[in-house]
């Protein structure tokens, strides 16, 4: 793997989408320009779930990983580029896919926000009912 090669990856979940580029290095995982750690607040379990697929392969100290994250909130930003990371490990290794597969991360959610009808408060609230 030359110096300035890459392995990418991309993870959607609600709104939140992300971009991850996999690199050769020491385990250092930056997110829109600062260190997760910074990004996240210190909120250690989503710490913990950024790197899952990382741990799952037991590669965390082999790679550094870069991520430009846009859209949602912090949970459903970490669940996009938990994706997005998994996506870049199985292009770089097509015998890792399984393992990915089998703990289920290549598996985009597919629970998005519930439109507003006409008529309704929000989504499926409606008026208080009056019998008199």
């Amino acid at each position: 793997m030359a110096k300035n090669d890459y392995f990418y990856g991309l993870g959607r979940r609600k709104a939140a989408t992300a971009r991850a580029r996999l690199f050769g290095g020491k385990g250092n995982v930056t997110i829109n320009g600062k260190p997760a750690e910074q990004y996240l607040d210190g909120n250690k379990t989503l710490i913990a779930e950024l790197t899952d697929p990382l741990a799952v392969v037991g590669k965390q100290k082999d790679f550094d990983v870069t991520i430009v994250v846009s859209g949602g909130g912090l949970s459903g930003q970490v669940d996009a580029c938990k994706l997005a990371i998994a996506k870049a490990i199985s292009e770089m290794d097509e015998s890792l896919r399984g393992t990915l597969k089998k703990a289920s991360l290549l598996k985009r959610d597919p629970r998005e926000k519930e439109r507003k009808k006409y008529g309704l408060r929000s989504a499926r609230k409606k008026e208080q009912f009056s019998k008199r």
